[in-house]
């Protein structure tokens, strides 16, 4: 099976580093510096050098779940998020909208916190936080 590179962005954080993950019959296998990124010169942080750990770890949630009598079940994607939708609305209409808040993560890039800083303010909180800030 020939191997390919894929060009990335590193998913752990805002910086935005390049790098290339090698892949096998459609499989990330390993990764690859790509000196001529222009944020990281081909530098990873330790996160960076191990983020295809996380694609096959046996403790990654692949679906939602939601938990019925103290048992999590899978439920579907759309099913979930209605009831996220649901759940958003009615603690808002109950309590206000500073009820709620959110907290985004170094693991998504800048513009998937932009959009739930965005989801917050639509829904009438300031209430958003980050974990780089702690």
């Amino acid at each position: 099976m020939a191997k390919e590179q894929v060009r990335a962005v590193c998913p752990y954080c805002g910086v935005g580093c390049n790098l290339l993950v090698v892949a096998e019959g459609g499989k990330a296998v390993g990764i690859e510096y790509l000196n001529e990124a222009p944020v990281n010169e081909g530098a990873l942080c330790p996160k960076g050098n191990a983020a295809l750990d996380v694609l096959d770890h046996p403790d990654r949630l692949l679906y939602p779940r939601r938990r019925v009598n103290g048992r999590w079940e899978r439920i579907g994607w759309d099913d979930a998020l209605d009831l996220l939708a649901d759940n958003l609305r009615r603690i808002r209409d109950a309590h206000g909208p500073d009820a709620l808040g959110f907290f985004c993560s170094a693991k998504c890039t800048n513009e998937e916190n932009y959009l739930l800083q965005k989801l917050a303010r639509m829904l009438g909180t300031n209430n958003v936080d980050h974990c780089a800030r702690l």
